[in-house]
């Protein structure tokens, strides 16, 4: 199966493939913290979820388990219903059919601030506050009565290569800067989840390779689950753990790299 949308990608994919399965081996097995949910727990159980507009569903009883600490890349054409299921999984757009559960519990019963800062995003586009880069760390914190300090704000912005920087303002940060702060506003809520649509897509190619790079980084240190929109099957290549692929609203197909992705980057 392949999906016409999709540009095939180089043959040195499969290379880009056994790299991506050496990553995720130290990803996958390191040991947890006491306490943490392990890589083997299903942290969200996706149950026969649907969204109808207009008469269409736009995403037709998916049901998926996401274990924790994984990252799943979802692809597929254009229109196949990837960034609106991804947006239903913290309920920036609501279900019509089916729910969630996070960490066992039936997100419906989570109220929205809270199963928001649980389930981070980080979209297309950083759509960044006026004002400085500490400003918009702020911003999360603040909606749960928390202030967060210079020395939080400092720690977070050096995860993502902006350290030094939370005085300034956003108005001038290139593309690559400005979805760093992005990805920090989201981890400073501290989420248990990333969603993260097409993080990359807008970025140069320099940008993106020091983006993607750092998104892997980032989930590693923090223990996240990683739920990922992508159009790019070498990229998925490279970050997976699981690759699902979506057209017309469904899940076509779901597994590792090498069940999903031939080795010249087309969909099996």
């Amino acid at each position: 199966m392949s999906l016409a949308a999709l540009d095939k990608v180089p043959s040195l994919l499969s290379a880009c493939r056994r790299h991506s399965d050496q990553v995720f081996l130290t990803a996958r097995f390191h040991r947890p913290q006491e306490g943490t949910v392990t890589s083997y727990t299903n942290i969200l159980d996706i149950d026969h979820l649907n969204r109808e507009v207009g008469g269409v569903r736009i995403v037709d009883d998916v049901t998926v388990a996401i274990r924790a600490g994984s990252v799943l890349v979802v692809v597929g054409p254009s229109g196949a219903g990837k960034s609106s299921f991804l947006r239903l999984l913290n309920r920036l757009d609501e279900p019509t059919g089916g729910t969630v559960r996070l960490a066992g519990r039936d997100y419906k019963e989570i109220p929205p601030p809270e199963l928001r800062r649980r389930v981070g995003m980080v979209t297309q586009t950083a759509f960044l506050f006026p004002g400085t880069i500490a400003d918009n760390l702020r911003f999360g914190p603040l909606q749960q009565g928390i202030e967060l300090a210079a020395e939080p704000i400092e720690a977070l912005l050096s995860q993502v290569g902006l350290g030094g920087r939370a005085g300034e303002g956003v108005a001038h940060l290139s593309g690559g800067e400005a979805q760093r702060v992005s990805l920090a506003r989201a981890l400073a809520t501290k989420p248990a989840v990333l969603l993260l649509d097409e993080p990359t897509s807008a970025l140069d190619a320099k940008a993106k390779d020091e983006v993607e790079r750092l998104i892997l980084t980032v989930v590693r240190r923090n223990d996240l689950t990683c739920v990922m929109v992508s159009h790019d099957l070498a990229q998925a290549a490279r970050v997976a753990d699981q690759v699902m692929v979506m057209n017309k609203g469904k899940l076509t197909k779901i597994g590792t790299v090498s069940e999903v992705i031939n080795a010249e980057g087309m969909v099996r």
